[in-house]
């Protein structure tokens, strides 16, 4: 059986954002922090790939680097103009063209190099190179727009990488299930009224964009049902999500029979993450691993990609991202979780669980 793949390449950790102090441009009453910078900072993937070469699962992964993905990759899914300018930023120094998107010198060709990583990770499973494969890709992308760049994210990694795999002619149909905290917004609006491709987003309700993400945008036009929302609320912990992935989740993939499955793998639903108020634990990421793979064996030929979103906790994000690649790889090497007790600890009691389950079922019932 082939191995799993691990796509990575330093140069995506040298992707740098303008002088911000979190969220907010310094300036006026805003002082800038000693650290510096967005919350989208290297340092979170950095730990992780340092976590997997000191406990040895990098050693078991089949390790890649990739091309960046060329003009006409992008062109597929961004127009031109919005390529042309961002390529004339990038070399002019960098800049911004969205909202918290700024970049450095150089920065278009390390987000082309991101979306590269996914591009070979997702040809490398639809050609049976991979069994299944990781994309540790940053920039992030999947709230990019066609030609709006928002929430750290400059190219849209995951629609460039489906559309050059279907150019190649290598799959028609596509699975995307993003997990991320944030509302998947970009690669929503890119495949709203395609029926080719099924796009699912399970978010914290009215976190990020505070416009999007709502349950009944079912897609448009020929894309009619091909769209899924589930919204959760604040402080859905690790039942809510397993509940949330078994009865909306799995069975729209199985309604859809994709050729390949795409996880926009976000961390930043865990229990310590600075920029979400839910409760998940690196085992919840694990668990959910473990469904997408069920559902891809028995879908799609086991073809499973994940690609690298957001999560913001320097220190529990490596231990997140490690459960994943334990769960794919099918590796019995385990990175016991410093924080796995206290999120424990902080889970949901009965009765908000029940709260969750009847949002659950109510959304069940609507589809």
């Amino acid at each position: 059986m082939n191995r799993t793949g691990f796509f990575f390449d330093e140069r995506c950790l040298w992707h740098s954002g303008g002088n911000y102090a979190f969220l907010a441009p310094v300036g006026g009453l805003v002082q800038p922090l000693a650290a510096g910078g967005l919350p989208e900072n290297p340092e979170t993937k950095r730990r992780f790939r340092n976590l997997i070469a000191v406990t040895g699962l990098a050693e078991e992964l089949e390790l890649r680097g990739a091309e960046p993905a060329g003009r006409e990759d992008v062109l597929r899914v961004h127009p031109g103009a919005y390529v042309d300018e961002f390529k004339r930023l990038s070399d002019a120094g960098g800049g911004e063209l969205g909202l918290r998107t700024p970049f450095g010198p150089g920065g278009y060709e390390i987000a082309a190099l991101s979306a590269g990583l996914v591009k070979a990770a997702l040809e490398a499973v639809l050609r049976g190179d991979l069994r299944n494969a990781y994309a540790l890709s940053r920039p992030p992308g999947h709230h990019c727009l066609p030609d709006f760049p928002n929430g750290f994210c400059l190219l849209n990694n995951i629609a460039v990488a489906i559309e050059a795999a279907r150019a190649a002619g290598l799959a028609e149909r596509f699975a995307v299930v993003d997990w991320d905290v944030h509302h998947g917004n970009g690669t929503e609006a890119i495949f709203y009224e395609r029926g080719d491709v099924l796009t699912i987003s399970l978010h914290q309700e009215r976190n990020y964009p505070l416009d999007t993400g709502e349950f009944n945008a079912r897609g448009q036009g020929h894309g009619l049902g091909a769209n899924l929302n589930v919204p959760l609320p604040p402080g859905t912990g690790h039942a809510g999500y397993l509940m949330a992935m078994e009865r909306l989740v799995l069975p729209a993939l199985s309604a859809f029979r994709p050729d390949v499955i795409i996880v926009a793998c976000g961390f930043d639903a865990s229990g310590v993450d600075p920029l979400s108020r839910m409760m998940a634990g690196s085992h919840t990421f694990g668990a959910m691993t473990q469904m997408v793979m069920e559902a891809a064996s028995d879908l799609c030929g086991d073809r499973l990609v994940m690609a690298h979103e957001g999560g913001y906790s320097e220190l529990h994000v490596p231990f997140c991202g490690h459960a994943v690649l334990e769960a794919i790889s099918g590796s019995a090497i385990r990175a016991e979780d410093p924080l796995g007790p206290r999120i424990a600890g902080q889970q949901p009691a009965a009765d908000f669980n029940a709260l969750v389950e009847q949002r659950i079922a109510d959304m069940v019932s609507a589809l």
